[in-house]
């Protein structure tokens, strides 16, 4: 989907069994029940496309067919923890398709792990209608985080910073399920003038989360 150049290909598949030290019993049924195959099809580094970065080393790119369309973000962290690098998975089921991409860092204990700190995903979309693009330029530091700023949908600029977007993803995450709450809250409440109070609350958190 991404039209990469041919030094990026790898086209090599992955045996779903790859995974089963990272795994309990219930997660390999999971594999074998929803995952069709796993390949991993293309690698940008510096020896592929002529870019280094600062923090991003290389980025793998995996392509995940699936038996049936299904969330299986679960799936996906078990992967994502078990091999250091970035990885850009591409979900597929069909005709349809969703790219996962997460922010991650090495476990302070364990070399073998790495520690996800946010995942940016995309919704489900025709596959042939595609407008996400890996823009190869500047460095792989920068082909991260454009990727990274298209799947929030926030607009990156020269001094975007990661940081500030995972931490303002988080934010309204927060504020997501503080809403999610009230209004549950809300509609179990039989005193007026606490159900006014909650009412006030709930415009409150609206209001900030318009503005994030």
């Amino acid at each position: 989907m991404f039209q990469l150049p041919q030094t990026t290909i790898v086209n090599k598949i992955i045996p779903k069994n790859a995974f089963d030290n990272y795994t309990s019993s219930k997660q390999k049924r999971m594999f074998t029940d929803k995952v069709a195959k796993i390949k991993w099809e293309n690698k940008l580094s510096a020896t592929t496309i002529n870019l280094e970065g600062n923090e991003v080393e290389e980025i793998q790119i995996f392509s995940i067919s699936l038996k049936e369309k299904d969330q299986i973000a679960d799936l996906l962290q078990i992967i994502d923890r078990s091999i250091p690098y970035p990885i850009i998975f591409l979900v597929t089921h069909g005709e349809e398709a969703m790219i996962s991409l997460s922010k991650k860092h090495p476990h302070p204990t364990n070399e073998n792990t790495a520690v996800i700190d946010w995942t940016f995903t995309s919704a489900w979309f025709d596959k042939a209608k595609n407008s996400y693009q890996l823009n190869l330029r500047q460095s792989l530091d920068f082909i991260f985080n454009d990727l990274c700023f298209q799947l929030s949908g926030k607009p990156q600029s020269d001094t975007s910073d990661i940081s500030a977007l995972i931490q303002n993803e988080q934010q309204i995450k927060l504020l997501q399920q503080k809403i999610t709450k009230l209004e549950q809250e809300i509609k179990r409440c039989k005193q007026f003038n606490r159900k006014v109070e909650l009412n006030l609350e709930l415009q409150e958190y609206r209001s900030i989360l318009i503005s994030l």
